[in-house]
């Protein structure tokens, strides 16, 4: 069965919103993953991420090492036009790219104007498992006290984010996905800190 390039995509577009509104949540997108044909280079998660986001009124990045490749793929299927990191509305940074060009992206990436908050850059990060690694602690709107969530991702990111989302309404949305087709969202208004162990 092929994936459904409106239904599916409007019922994984739910189960983002669903994680959006409610960080920590981890949305299950193994149904609409499995109607995908074999993909190259891309988590499941990751390419139905990019079919619901991407469109030919916004722009992305690929951050890989196979970059130029990938971004074509995204380029042919959406429509969406690739810019440099520091324009991007959209950055995929993918399993294959080095711990430091995660950093480079949330570093570099737009987080809007005072006047134009909403133009900043949404970044989906790919992670082998939200589970089983760093144990964090999330806060803010959507979490009634606290609620934990784990991850495969290396620490560094959550210095740079808290920094980049210091000044609101301005900052960083991001989106986690992994291999099992799971799918995080961490809002620029969530704090995250290491829980302490």
């Amino acid at each position: 069965m092929m994936l459904d390039m409106v239904h599916d995509i409007q019922t994984a577009y739910r189960k983002l919103i669903d994680s959006m509104s409610r960080p920590g949540t981890i949305s299950d997108l193994s149904e609409e993953a499995g109607k995908l044909e074999h993909l190259q280079g891309y988590l499941p998660a990751t390419y139905i991420a990019a079919r619901m986001l991407l469109d030919t009124e916004v722009t992305f990045k690929v951050v890989s090492k196979r970059e130029k490749e990938m971004a074509q793929a995204l380029s042919q299927s959406t429509y969406a036009k690739e810019v440099e990191l520091e324009e991007a509305d959209f950055i995929f940074v993918l399993s294959d790219a080095e711990p430091s060009e995660l950093l480079r992206a949330l570093k570099t990436a737009k987080i809007g104007e005072l006047q134009d908050p909403h133009n900043s850059a949404t970044i989906i990060i790919e992670t082998e498992a939200l589970s089983g690694g760093t144990k964090l602690l999330l806060s803010g709107p959507g979490i009634r006290t606290t609620v934990k969530a784990e991850m495969q991702v290396a620490d560094e990111w959550m210095a740079i984010r808290a920094e980049r989302n210091a000044e609101f309404p301005l900052g960083l949305d991001l989106i986690f996905t992994d291999a099992s087709h799971g799918m995080l969202a961490l809002p620029r208004t969530t704090q995250v800190m290491k829980e302490e162990v």
